[in-house]
C-alpha cells in the first residue's frame, strides 16, 4: 500500500496516441497499478485522443489481457476494473488539423481546476511533437499547470532534435517538460544512485585506480515484431544507445551532486556527456539478426545489434574502458552492469596453493529482470586442509528481499510528473549532448558492414573486447 504522503492530486491524464502500442502495453497498464493502489481515484481523468478511434470494447478487451496481472491482485476485481474504465474517455483527434479539440476542452472544463496538473503525453512520432504542441497552445490548454510528457528517441540526430525542441519550447517552458526515459524510472537504477551517494565504500572504490572495466548490456530476445518499420528507419544506434545506454553510463560515471535535485542531477549527466571520447572505428561493432531482411521484405544494412568500447575523458575514469552493448533476438533477456575491480597487486597465499582464485572481485547490478544487486568475491573453503579458495557473492534480490511488488518504471514516472518532480528525465541539453556523440558513431555504422548473427545468440562473434584481453561477461538467465 502507498504511503499516505505519497497520495497524489486528481489530475488530467490526456494521451495522444492513446489508442496505440505504447499507451495499452505501458502507459495505461502502469495508471492502472496506481489506480489500484488508490494513487489515482475517480476524481481523476484518463483521456484517450487519437485521429482514427475504432471500437472501445475491442480496445477495453485488450488493454483487460495488459492489465491481467493487476486485475488478479485484487478480490473484487471486476468491481475495481469498471471503476477504472469509468475515468477512460475517448476523443477523436486530429493535432494537426484541430478537429476534436472542442470535445476535449468540454471534458476538460468539467473538472477544471488552476491546482489540478493538466498532463499531455504524447505517445506518437516525434515528427508529429511540434504540431502537437502547437495545437495545445491554439486550442488554449497551455495553463500554468499544464504538463508536457514526451518519448524518446526525440528526433534522428542532432538537427532534428534541436528543431523539435525549438518547437516545443515555443510552447512549453522548460518546467513544464518532462522528456522521459522509462530506464531512469526503473528502481536499480535509482539504487545506483543510493549505492554509490549513500555509501562509503562503494564511492570510495568508484574511480580509475580500482576498476577495471565497466560493462553494459541490454539484450532482448524479442524481434523488431510491428516495429520493423520505425526500427529499419533506426536502429539499435538511435533507439537504444543514444538514450538508455548513455543514461546508464552517466549514472556509473557522474559526479556526487551537491543534492539530490533535478537539475543539479542532470548538470553532472551533462558533464559525463561532454567528456566523452569521440569513437573510432576500432571501437565500434555492428550486427544484424539473420531474418530481418526477410521480416522487412527488402535487403536492409540496419543494425540489430551494437557494441562499443566507450573511454571518458576525465580525472576519474580516464582509461577505463565501458563496454557497451545492445541487441535484438538474443539468447537471453538481461539489463545489465558489471562493474570489475581490478585484481590484488600481490598474492600473499601462493606458497599454500598452486590454483589460489584469480577471479576479481565484481559488483552486478541487474536492472531487468530479477532487479538486484550482486558483490563476487573470494571466499575460504571451511573445513581442514589449508587455505583453499572458492567464488562467493552477497546477493541482494529485490524480489526476495521486499515482499511487495516492485512498481514499474512508468508508475514511478507519471507520478512524478503530477508532483512536478523532473529528476529523473531529461533536460534539453543532455538530449543534443547525446547527440553529439551519436551522430559520429551513425555515420562510422553506414559505411561499416553489418554482420549477421544467428537469433539465440549474444550477437556477432566479438571484434572489440578481445583486442584488450577482455570478454564479455554474459547475463544470466534467473
Amino acid at each position: 500500500m502507498i504511503l499516505e504522503k505519497s497520495n497524489i492530486v486528481p489530475s488530467e491524464f490526456i494521451i495522444v496516441g492513446g489508442t496505440g502500442n505504447l499507451s495499452k502495453n505501458k502507459i495505461l497498464p502502469a495508471l492502472f497499478w496506481r489506480f489500484l493502489d488508490k494513487q489515482i481515484d475517480e476524481n481523476s481523468n484518463i483521456i484517450l485522443c487519437d485521429k482514427e478511434i475504432k471500437s472501445k470494447d475491442d480496445f477495453f478487451s485488450v488493454l483487460k489481457f495488459k492489465c491481467d496481472e493487476a486485475i488478479k491482485k485484487v478480490i473484487d476485481n471486476e468491481k475495481i476494473w469498471d471503476d477504472f474504465l469509468n475515468i477512460i474517455k475517448f476523443v477523436d483527434l486530429d493535432v494537426i488539423s484541430g478537429n476534436g479539440h472542442l470535445e476535449l476542452i468540454k471534458i476538460l472544463k468539467e473538472k477544471f481546476d488552476p491546482n489540478r496538473p493538466i498532463i499531455f503525453y504524447l505517445a506518437i512520432a516525434s515528427s508529429l511533437f511540434g504540431n502537437s504542441c502547437r495545437f495545445i497552445r491554439d486550442s488554449g490548454l497551455n495553463v500554468p499547470q499544464s504538463r508536457l510528457v514526451i518519448e524518446k528517441p526525440i528526433g534522428k540526430n542532432k538537427a532534428t532534435a534541436i528543431q523539435i525542441n525549438n518547437e516545443i519550447s515555443s510552447v512549453f517552458k522548460e518546467s513544464q517538460i518532462y522528456r522521459i526515459d522509462h530506464y531512469l524510472g526503473k528502481e536499480t537504477v535509482q539504487n545506483l544512485m543510493a549505492l554509490r551517494f549513500a555509501n562509503t565504500f562503494f564511492e570510495n572504490q568508484w574511480n580509475n585506480k580500482n576498476v577495471d572495466n565497466v560493462q553494459i548490456t541490454v539484450s532482448e530476445t524479442v524481434g523488431v515484431e510491428d516495429r520493423i518499420s520505425y526500427y529499419n528507419e533506426y536502429g539499435a544506434i538511435r533507439d537504444m544507445l543514444q538514450n538508455h545506454l548513455l543514461q546508464l553510463v552517466c549514472l556509473i560515471a557522474m559526479e556526487p551532486p551537491s543534492f539530490y535535485e533535478a537539475d543539479q542531477l542532470r548538470d553532472e549527466k551533462l558533464r559525463v556527456l561532454k567528456a566523452l571520447k569521440p569513437i573510432t572505428e576500432e571501437d565500434i561493432q555492428t550486427g544484424q539478426y539473420r531474418s530481418f531482411s526477410d521480416e522487412l521484405g527488402e535487403n536492409s544494412n540496419t543494425e540489430t545489434f551494437v557494441s562499443l568500447k566507450v573511454l571518458i575523458n576525465n580525472w576519474r575514469w580516464a582509461g577505463v574502458p565501458f563496454y557497451i552493448r545492445t541487441g535484438k533476438k538474443l539468447s537471453t533477456r538481461a539489463s545489465e552492469i558489471i562493474i570489475t575491480f581490478k585484481n590484488k597487486p600481490h598474492d600473499i597465499f601462493s606458497k599454500f596453493t598452486a590454483d589460489a582464485h584469480e577471479e576479481p572481485n565484481r559488483l552486478i547490478i541487474r536492472v531487468q529482470p530479477e532487479e538486484g544487486l550482486k558483490l563476487k568475491l573470494t571466499s575460504k573453503a571451511p573445513g581442514p586442509g589449508g587455505m583453499r579458495f572458492f567464488p562467493s557473492e552477497l546477493n541482494l534480490s529485490f524480489g526476495d528481499t521486499f515482499a511487495d511488488r516492485l512498481p514499474d518504471a512508468y508508475e514511478r514516472l507519471l507520478m512524478d510528473v503530477v508532483r512536478g518532480n523532473q529528476t529523473l528525465f531529461m533536460r534539453s541539453d543532455e538530449v543534443l549532448a547525446a547527440w553529439d556523440f551519436i551522430d559520429p558513431i551513425v555515420e562510422i555504422a553506414k559505411n561499416q558492414e553489418t554482420q549477421l548473427y544467428r537469433t539465440g545468440t549474444m550477437g556477432p562473434e566479438d571484434k572489440i573486447l578481445v583486442l584488450e584481453g577482455h570478454q564479455w561477461l554474459d547475463p544470466k538467465d534467473e
